[in-house]
């Protein structure tokens, strides 16, 4: 598959993931997410996509700055409805890094790995993203910018 050079500039996500551990999914949980996953997720590459990655990129890393991202493990929060402008998008983003699911993402395994409800819109908060660490209460918040972005 043939894809703009700047995809393989961008920064790439490694998290553990205990579900796919248990499951065998990967060794070691170990799972790597590039830029081009986000677009193969959204179906495009736009700046709300571009956006998102980053953002969850800058999150993740101030949030495990000596660890790994333990992927399930971590609540994303948007101050806007799921409804409006592009909250759905940035989302499925940070969604597909994180793990993060609303009512119905995945409900677990004997207690353990569940991911529903780990994504929530329409949340007050003065930025307009969060991504909280569920072991520490750790949390992250972002505003986007809303700049123009020149045609090429």
């Amino acid at each position: 598959m043939k894809t703009p050079d700047f995809y393989d500039r961008m920064p790439s996500i490694v998290t553990i993931d205990p579900l796919a551990n248990l499951l065998g999914s990967v060794e070691d949980g170990c799972m790597e997410y590039r830029y081009v996953d986000a677009v193969k997720l959204c179906g495009h590459s736009c700046p709300t996509v571009a956006g998102a990655w980053q953002v969850t990129c800058a999150a993740l890393a101030r949030l495990y700055p000596d660890d790994t991202p333990r992927r399930g493990e971590i609540r994303v929060e948007l101050r806007e409805a799921l409804t409006d402008g592009v909250a759905g998008v940035i989302a499925s983003v940070a969604g597909l890094v994180t793990g993060a699911a609303n009512a119905g993402g995945f409900k677990g395994l004997g207690g353990r790995y569940g991911r529903k409800d780990l994504l929530h819109f329409d949340v007050p908060m003065s930025g307009d993203i969060r991504f909280t660490r569920l072991d520490t209460q750790q949390a992250a918040e972002f505003v986007r910018g809303e700049s123009s972005v020149p045609r090429p």
